[in-house]
Order: structure tokens, then sequence, then C-alpha cells
């Protein structure tokens, strides 16, 4: 009896669902026991740069919240209103820097 050209062995199925995942995979695979190409690749770089680790940082350091709150501080005192006094000892009221806005405030309305 002869098999319909449609059938196929059960083994050529699995053979087939083995290939489409190491095509899904992707090329970034080698074969079993092989580091993925991406590892050799950090490895390779990694003797470029003395001693640091290998990852850039995702983000830019934080900035010092002194200086922030002083050049705001500058910028309220450069603009001279009582509205940014105000805003500039609202938002900072804890700080050093306050007190300084409170008295420039006392001279502005005089």
């Amino acid at each position: 009896m002869r098999d319909h050209p449609s059938r196929k062995k059960p083994g050529s199925l699995a053979a087939g669902l083995i290939c489409a995942l190491a095509v899904v995979a992707g090329p970034d695979r080698l074969s079993i026991g092989e580091q993925p190409v991406m590892v050799g690749k950090a490895k390779a770089d990694g003797g470029k740069e003395s001693g640091k680790a290998g990852r850039a940082p995702s983000m830019p350091m934080a900035r010092d919240p002194s200086v922030a709150v002083a050049e705001e501080y500058e910028a309220a005192r450069r603009k001279g209103t009582r509205e940014a006094l105000e805003l500039f000892i609202a938002r900072h009221s804890d700080d050093p820097l306050a007190e300084q806005a409170r008295a420039e405030l006392k001279r502005l309305s005089r």
C-alpha cells in the first residue's frame, strides 16, 4: 500500500518543529554548550575598559539638590517680583535660602 503524498512521517513533524524553534531563537544562539554571540562580544569589549563595568549608565547622575535650590533662588532674586520670591518660599520653605527670600520680600514691600 502506498502512502498518500500529503502524509508525512511523524519524525519529520518533530524535525520541522525543532528547525522552527532554532529559527525563532535567532542567530545569537549557538549550538548546545556554546555561549550566545552577545556574551562573546561583551567579553571581547570588556578588556577595552580598564576595570569599569561594561554597562553605560542608563540615567545621568542626579544634580545636587542644594545647587538646584540656589539656582532657583538666584533666578527669583534676579526676577525681583513678589510672585517669584513667594513661589520660591512656598517650594523651599525649610531651606536656609527661604529666610533670605523672606528678607528680600520685606525689602520689596517697603
